[in-house]
């Protein structure tokens, strides 16, 4: 067994937990890969999880990650309860802080860069982590949306959190609640806001989802990173603080090389050359700053 903290360990070239994971054209793609357990997660695979989002997160080479699942029936089916007195599951339920225990998503693992989710299928309980953590989710009109911790003994807490931030209240306690006695539908999900865009099938959802990922590959990295960050942040502070927090964030950007080389492009009528550093300064901006 890996242990959560061993995570910088795992090979992401070798096969994986549950997951497949593979990078191209500065895109991740991760798919949830327990097609025949319902895509549901174990234990072994939040480590394989903190180690997935540590690479996007700190690659530059990545600009952008996609998160899906194998199949049609199923995006995720939550903790498999299977495993819950498993040996693995000590690593999970121990008695740490917030920040030294939950890494599925990549909110909880600080990826700053756009991260879009394309739901598949019925997603339960921990399968919306992904969901609720993603910048633009997207889903094909089979999708749907439950939560079943409370039918299992177990505490709707942070998943439903997240939820009652990207839903109406009532709607999030509805499901959090009733358990597996509602569903929330992709119509309903799109119409709540859960859902920014629906698709007929799971292939037009798989094909969309690549699609918009390119699209986000032609934006200034650093850039969205920040823009990320100003806008989550908003979730997190008052009005006030946003604010100023935001300001700060876009001052921040105009010493980079990506402030001056947007608008150069866009004049000389060519694609930018955007550079992923999110360090690298233009000595000339530097030089002008008052």
């Amino acid at each position: 067994m890996t242990r959560l903290a061993d995570y910088e360990s795992i090979d992401l070239d070798a096969p994986l937990e549950g997951v497949h994971y593979e990078t191209r054209d500065r895109i991740a793609f991760i798919t949830l890969a327990r097609a025949e357990r319902g895509n549901s997660l174990t234990p072994g695979m939040q480590t394989v999880f903190r180690r997935i989002w540590s690479e996007v997160r700190d690659d530059p080479e990545i600009r952008v990650a996609v998160i899906a699942a194998e199949g049609d029936r199923h995006f995720c089916t939550g903790f498999d309860v299977a495993d819950a007195e498993s040996e693995d599951a000590d690593d999970v339920f121990a008695d740490r802080p917030l920040s030294e225990s939950v890494f599925w998503s990549p909110y909880q693992n600080r990826v700053l860069k756009p991260v879009i989710c394309a739901v598949s299928g019925l997603c339960v309980g921990g399968g919306h982590h992904f969901v609720v953590d993603s910048d633009i989710v997207l889903a094909s009109t089979n999708a749907a949306f439950t939560d079943t911790h409370v039918n299992v003994g177990m505490v709707g807490a942070l998943e439903n959190i997240g939820l009652a931030r990207r839903l109406p209240l009532g709607s999030a306690l509805r499901m959090t609640l009733m358990g597996r006695h509602y569903r929330m539908s992709a119509e309903r999900a799109h119409q709540l806001g859960l859902v920014e865009e629906l698709f007929d099938t799971p292939e037009a959802l798989r094909a969309g989802a690549e699609k918009m990922a390119r699209q986000l590959l032609e934006n200034s990295p650093q850039a969205m990173s920040l823009s990320k960050q100003a806008v989550w942040g908003a979730m997190e502070y008052g009005y006030e603080d946003a604010l100023t927090r935001g300001w700060d964030l876009l001052k921040s950007h105009w010493p980079h090389p990506d402030f001056t080389e947007g608008p150069r492009a866009f004049g000389e009528k060519r694609a930018p050359r955007w550079n992923p550093d999110p360090n690298a300064r233009d000595d000339a901006a530097e030089g002008n700053e008052t």
